[in-house]
């Protein structure tokens, strides 16, 4: 590996035609532009990693694709090319530690992170440009997407892929996840624009790893109608997230299939889309040539006309997340009537602190985004640097209360692991921050051995 990096940083350093490397958050513009109208390009400048691309092809989604950063079925090479045209000869090092590095040891420490992720890397080139390549190590949001594996630790030995124990609650084929007596989770994919390396579904979404071979949940008419059969067989059903992987990648007719179909359902009365496409690659939803954003204000339309509610659930973990670009993507939203909220996950060293937590949150209210759910960190493996104590949470919490509205103070939430549900942090049964073991209920789950079970959550072991 150490070897292959070497080459591609040789023949990078001939073939550059400028003499300083260029950052890719130079190329944002920072002048604002009007929704329903031609809007300024998201990126000023094609960096010279994309030397066919033009401002225009990048602020298309599916022009796009093509310059997103990825490593499909181990193949390393496009990360490591856009990485040594980015970085600097040196850079510091991680964990906000003294000294610096070179761009051969940071490359370095990528691939080994690689080796110990369970998620494939997949990256949009909006959420790259956001990242500060002088320092990326130390960057929140290059420490959600991008691993390295000197600031990775040994896994808690109660950590597990599928730690909410979806599969045991699947229907459908596994098309569905029933677990509350109202509510169901429709899977339709498992492809994302971006892949989180803390994503909760690790098991399945995205490409297989060299520690995972991910089951994946592929979008077929039959697994889409096995799925529609099940809903409408259960008549105390009547709220669906549609999720998967990430409700982007559902081709518009899709879209409108579903919520169509979800809208004729009697015991249906309200169904979600969860996307991280806001945070991610937010100029899609201001291309108007791209029918998916029309699509799903089509189907907001018609939910509100028959007397349902149809919502936008996304994914805003840190404040530099948001640009212009999102603030005028939101704004057509809210333009449209199509009611948008935020669910966050709490990350050591990205937005555990309360200062972070309280701009996110303002600034997802400016953008009329409801910030619904803050989760404390789910216990999937390879993600342990990521985790924070329970007491993390519970002082944000505590110290964000009253500062901010209470209609747009999210609820911070543990997923309990074993599949325990969504539960309030703060109504822990127990907890000791010596030992850090938390304990829980769930009195709105009954049967499966759920009546009165007590449910532990795990703080991080460093």
């Amino acid at each position: 590996m150490s070897s292959h990096i070497g080459k591609i940083s040789q023949a990078l350093v001939r073939n550059r035609t400028h003499p300083n490397i260029p950052t890719a958050t130079s190329y944002l513009t920072r002048r604002l532009s009007t929704v329903h109208v031609q809007h300024e390009s998201a990126f000023a400048d094609p960096p010279v990693v994309w030397p066919s691309a033009s401002p225009r092809s990048l602020d298309d989604f599916w022009r796009a694709v093509p310059n997103l950063v990825a490593t499909p079925h181990g193949d390393t090479r496009k990360l490591f090319e856009f990485l040594y045209a980015v970085l600097p000869a040196e850079v510091p090092s991680s964990n906000g530690g003294r000294g610096s590095q070179s761009r051969d040891m940071f490359t370095a420490d990528v691939a080994s992170g690689l080796k110990k992720s369970a998620m494939s890397v997949r990256v949009m080139p909006y959420m790259l440009s956001r990242i500060n390549w002088k320092d990326p190590a130390n960057d929140p949001i290059f420490k959600q997407f991008i691993p390295l594996g000197s600031i990775m630790v040994p896994d808690h030995e109660e950590s597990r892929f599928d730690p909410l124990h979806e599969k045991d609650d699947s229907k459908a084929n596994g098309a569905v996840v029933h677990r509350y007596p109202d509510k169901a989770l429709l899977l339709p994919i498992s492809l994302c624009p971006t892949y989180c390396l803390y994503c909760t579904r690790s098991y399945g979404v995205g490409i297989s790893t060299e520690l995972v071979t991910k089951e994946g949940f592929k979008l077929t008419s039959d697994r889409l109608d096995a799925a529609f059969d099940y809903i409408e067989g259960q008549g105390g059903l009547h709220d669906i997230v549609v999720s998967g992987g990430d409700a982007y990648y559902l081709p518009s007719d899709v879209i409108e299939r579903i919520g169509d179909r979800l809208i004729g359902m009697k015991n249906i009365e309200r169904f979600r889309f969860a996307s991280k496409a806001l945070a991610v690659a937010p100029q899609r939803f201001l291309d108007q040539k791209d029918p998916w954003t029309e699509s799903l204000i089509r189907v907001s339309d018609k939910a509100r006309h028959a007397g349902k509610h149809m919502a936008l659930h996304t994914h805003f973990n840190h404040p530099k997340e948001i640009s212009w670009i999102t603030e005028q993507a939101s704004r057509k939203l809210l333009e449209s009537g199509v009611t948008v909220r935020n669910q966050t996950v709490l990350l050591r060293g990205i937005n555990d602190d309360v200062d972070t937590m309280s701009m996110l949150i303002r600034k997802l209210a400016k953008m009329a985004i409801q910030p619904y759910y803050v989760y404390q960190c789910d216990m999937v493996p390879k993600i342990e640097h990521l985790r924070t104590p329970l007491s993390t949470i519970l002082d944000i919490e505590s110290q964000i209360q009253g500062t901010i509205a209470g209609f747009y103070l999210p609820k911070f939430v543990v997923d309990l692991p074993g599949g325990g549900g969504k539960r309030l942090a703060s109504l822990y049964e127990s907890y000791d921050s010596q030992t850090g073991v938390s304990t829980f209920t769930q009195p709105a789950l009954k049967g499966k051995g759920r009546d009165n079970k007590i449910y532990t959550y795990y703080d991080p072991l460093v």
